[in-house]
């Protein structure tokens, strides 16, 4: 009786269809894992196709640009081995260039004309891009050496031996080139890098100007929705929603639309300076400059983004209980004592996620500053616009993405670390 009892005890348990428990509960676990992976594919492809594929072909193309070696393959590979220090090349290495330069010539394949390379040529050498169509014409003709006094004879400009070593750098598929550009750094004719002309530096002012406006608008939406969300808060429901409405109301109304409204109301003959011409507090000949500059991208900008800077607080605020203030004055608490102490704490997750939403929002904007900010209020995102639809200078426009992307994580690294991610409340 002992004995049986015992070899029952040491028997699996099993379940109705006669399979182990232990396998059938592993196996019910995969299938609930696997239900759950498919449900996510979906959503994983969207961010793979919408968000990590476009990021990362930023990422490459800011450092990648094959151009060089596209345009004269043979070249590339012959300048790669050339010691820059010996000031120009030998007429071996030159010979090869004037023979790709004549086919690049009669090449018609998109991205392997001469055209291509006299592009990348110019944004290291501006004004070059003359000097490379001008010989690709003359170059057929020339059939026999001394090459290199061939090309000079065509252009002085090829007895320079700054222009043959930028040559050996574009040719390169990988640069930096790029990413100093886009820091205002350019390598001089040692091949040193020093500081550009200061005619070209602009990347880094507009990016240090995109930053401090970025924080003076999330400071400016901070300020102005604080207020609001603890009216919207404190008020009976019927009251709050329709205020909520109001605050709703720009997301239901075409951005283009909201910011051509204000460029009829800043501008001098606008709304603004007519009123305060009719109320004499300014002359008629005094009328303020208040659009295509930083003040109109300011202004506009705020409107636009304040919304997202009063949902998240109007969500925090919502859950905290009136009593809270009431039992602190109770207990001889002053007004200003108790909202510093006892209230405003308690809204600081509702202040880091819309500070964190808008500045995000702000420093990435584009719309906006391009309509209303004229050459003076103009941001880096502009820039970087500029570069993809009009100069076609991806790969710069690639390398300024990607330092204002690195830039963004930057802050929300040094957020995280004062705040904390896990304190924000979207809602």
């Amino acid at each position: 009786m002992t004995d049986a009892t015992i070899s029952n005890a040491d028997a699996p348990l099993l379940a109705a269809d006669g399979t182990p428990l232990k396998e059938k509960l592993a196996l019910t676990t995969r299938r609930m894992k696997m239900r759950a992976f498919l449900l996510t594919v979906p959503l994983v492809l969207f961010l793979i196709l919408s968000f990590v594929l476009p990021i990362g072909q930023m990422l490459y193309r800011s450092f990648h640009n094959p151009a060089g070696s596209n345009v004269m393959p043979n070249f590339a590979k012959a300048i790669k081995g050339w010691d820059a220090e010996q000031g120009t090349p030998g007429d071996d290495i030159i010979k090869i260039f004037v023979t790709d330069m004549a086919a690049a010539r009669k090449n018609r394949e998109v991205g392997k004309t001469i055209g291509n390379l006299a592009t990348r040529v110019n944004y290291e050498i501006p004004g070059s891009r003359s000097l490379f169509t001008k010989t690709a014409r003359r170059a057929g003709k020339i059939t026999e050496g001394p090459y290199f006094d061939a090309l000079v004879k065509i252009d002085k400009r090829w007895d320079n031996p700054n222009l043959w070593r930028t040559l050996q750098r574009v040719t390169e598929d990988y640069t930096l080139s790029f990413y100093l550009a886009a820091t205002d750094r350019k390598y001089d004719e040692t091949g040193s890098i020093v500081l550009a002309d200061e005619l070209y530096r602009i990347y880094l002012p507009i990016l240090w100007k995109t930053i401090w406006m970025s924080a003076l608008i999330t400071a400016l939406c901070f300020i102005i929705a604080y207020p609001v969300s603890y009216l919207l808060s404190t008020l009976p429901l019927r009251t709050s929603n329709l205020l909520m409405i109001l605050v709703l109301l720009p997301f239901w109304t075409s951005l283009l639309v909201r910011t051509s409204a204000w460029i009829a109301m800043l501008q001098k003959s606008g709304i603004i300076n007519n009123v305060l011409v009719y109320l004499q507090i300014i002359a008629d000949e005094s009328r303020i400059q208040m659009i295509y500059n930083i003040t109109g991208t300011v202004i506009a900008m705020v409107h636009i983004l304040l919304p997202f800077m009063i949902l998240p607080l109007y969500s925090v605020m919502k859950t905290i209980p009136p009593s809270f203030m009431r039992a602190a004055r109770s207990m001889g608490a002053s007004n200003t004592y108790a909202f510093t102490k006892v209230y405003f704490p308690q809204t600081i997750p509702g202040i880091a996620a819309g500070t964190l939403l808008v500045f995000i929002l702000a420093i990435g904007y584009y719309i906006t500053p391009a309509l209303v900010g004229g050459s003076d209020g103009l941001l880096i995102s502009n820039l970087i616009a500029d570069h993809i639809k009009k100069t076609l200078n991806w790969s710069l426009g690639a390398a300024l993405g990607t330092i204002l992307l690195v830039v963004v994580m930057v802050f929300y690294w040094i957020y995280n670390k004062l705040v904390g991610v896990d304190n924000l409340k979207f809602g």
